[in-house]
């Protein structure tokens, strides 16, 4: 079923006119032209301002990268200044400690050895025994010399009594002059025998004596190379064996070699100090007692002996020491790092700055300390030295100081 809309006579009703834009006033319009005149020259002013100001920051930006690369080009050095060598410098020498007297003690007869009274470490006085040794065919010897001196002495008796009586007869012509000078030469013959006897009983006693072993000085034995029940042969045909080794060690030798450069520097009675690995920190005081006089031509060294006493017995002998020889400094001289030097053609020199550019100066070194060097002419306290010179290190180039440091170098 089909639905039929109403029919109506209404009449829509009709859209408003719209309003007509009224025109702002003549005043308005020329306040506003005004504005857009102000602000267009300002905008112009501050775009100027800006391009001014980028501009500005550009030139200096270009000229600062000048500016740090013209100062890139000139080299920055460390510089020291020498100190004066009124301090007297020293030398460290090595030497090795020995003892005083250090001898090795044989047998002087031969035979078994006995017992002995003293070990290694052991300090003995001067006639303390040390071993005994058995000899047996000594014995025998020395039994049997003294049975012949005994048989010569009393073969003597007689002649002496022959001769006597033949002198008592001569004066009564009983006996010829002739059988006179007989007995006479025969007691003379006697006489000889028993000194001879009498030497070689005194010889084989000696011999008999050395069958005790004693010290010839004060000391500490440092070997021993027999024990009990060992043969020991003594003689001209034989290799001796050494039974001890003794050693005084109250007081040490140290030899040392002075360079031929220093050997003025040694004084016979000078004293000097001594240090020794095994006992850090501590000195010990030696005196210089006498040298070679020579100086060595292999080694070009001064053979120099120096003694310090060891009461203690603190110091070993065969200990690696040193010896601090004192130097008389060189008047007017001063020291410098050894890592100022440069080597060049024209002979030593060092780079000295003055007023901003580096000058090479020849110096003269008096004493080569290691870590420093000694220089006698060529610097003054005052100069200020290049420390680690580059090899294209020029006279005259411009240079600039980083750093200054003292040398503080003492030899």
């Amino acid at each position: 079923m089909t639905t039929t809309p109403p029919l109506t006579n209404e009449v829509p009703a009709p859209k408003p006119a719209p309003t007509p834009e009224v025109p702002p006033p003549i005043s308005e319009k020329r306040s506003k032209s005004r504005l857009a005149f102000l602000i267009v020259p300002m905008l112009g002013a501050a775009l100027a301002a800006a391009i001014y100001d980028g501009i500005s920051s550009r030139v200096h930006a270009e000229t600062s990268l000048e500016n740090m690369t013209q100062a890139s080009r000139v080299p920055y050095v460390t510089v020291t200044r020498p100190v004066p060598g009124s301090e007297s410098g020293e030398i460290s020498l090595p030497g090795n400690t020995e003892a005083f007297i250090d001898t090795p003690i044989y047998a002087r007869t031969s035979g078994y050895l006995k017992s002995w009274y003293a070990d290694i470490g052991a300090h003995v006085k001067a006639g303390q025994l040390l071993a005994d040794i058995e000899t047996p065919e000594i014995d025998q010897q020395l039994q049997q010399a003294q049975a012949d001196l005994k048989n010569a002495q009393a073969n003597l008796q007689i002649s002496q009594a022959t001769d006597r009586r033949y002198e008592a007869l001569l004066n009564t012509a009983a006996v010829s002059r002739e059988e006179t000078d007989q007995a006479d030469a025969d007691l003379r013959s006697k006489q000889a025998l028993v000194a001879s006897g009498e030497a070689n009983v005194r010889r084989l006693q000696q011999l008999q004596d050395f069958e005790k072993i004693y010290a010839p000085f004060d000391g500490v034995i440092t070997a021993r190379n027999t024990d009990i029940g060992a043969l020991i042969q003594a003689g001209d045909n034989t290799t001796p064996k050494e039974l001890f080794h003794l050693a005084a060690i109250s007081r040490l030798r140290i030899y040392v070699s002075v360079p031929e450069v220093y050997s003025a520097s040694v004084t016979t009675g000078a004293k000097v100090t001594l240090t020794v690995d095994s006992f850090p920190g501590t000195t010990f005081v030696g005196t210089i007692v006498r040298n070679s006089d020579a100086i060595d031509p292999v080694t070009r060294t001064l053979n120099v002996e120096v003694d310090v006493d060891n009461p203690t017995g603190r110091l070993l002998p065969g200990a690696y020491a040193f010896v601090h020889l004192k130097l008389p400094a060189t008047a007017g001289s001063v020291t410098i790092p050894s890592n100022t030097l440069l080597f060049r053609s024209e002979g030593l020199q060092v780079g000295v700055v003055h007023d901003g550019y580096a000058k090479l100066v020849p110096i003269t070194i008096g004493h080569d300390y290691g870590s420093s060097v000694e220089v006698t002419s060529g610097l003054t306290p005052d100069d200020a030295v290049i420390v680690d010179p580059s090899d294209s290190l020029t006279d005259g180039s411009a240079v600039q100081i980083a750093q200054s440091t003292a040398a503080g170098a003492t030899p």
